[in-house]
């Protein structure tokens, strides 16, 4: 079965959203099967997150390239971040709005 282009990059960062969405809150991920032991140190819950933070960004970059539409996934402020490229704790802080931080 042959896949269009444009429809495989949307699926793609559909996943790639919902992987980086899952580190943000701290959920199970495949990362986490990868490397198992590493579940116990502090730092992998950051190293986790620039990991799915990376992904996302490989595949928006490929999509751009390929003239394919990604916007239409995020809200305005969660496009800026991805075009800024820098992970902080701001992302992490407002990736969903600045109304669930103060909740």
């Amino acid at each position: 079965m042959e896949k269009k282009i444009p429809d495989f990059f949307k699926t793609k960062v559909q996943e790639a959203k919902e992987q980086f969405e899952r580190t943000i809150d701290c959920k199970h991920t495949e990362f986490d099967d990868l490397y198992p032991y590493m579940n116990e140190q502090p730092q992998f819950f950051w190293y986790k997150r620039y990991v799915a933070w990376q992904e996302l960004l490989t595949i928006v970059r490929l999509a751009d390239e390929l003239n394919v539409s990604w916007q239409g996934e995020f809200n305005d402020t969660q496009k800026q971040f991805i075009q800024d490229k820098v992970l902080d704790a701001k992302v992490l802080d407002e990736w969903y709005g600045k109304k669930r931080t103060e909740a």
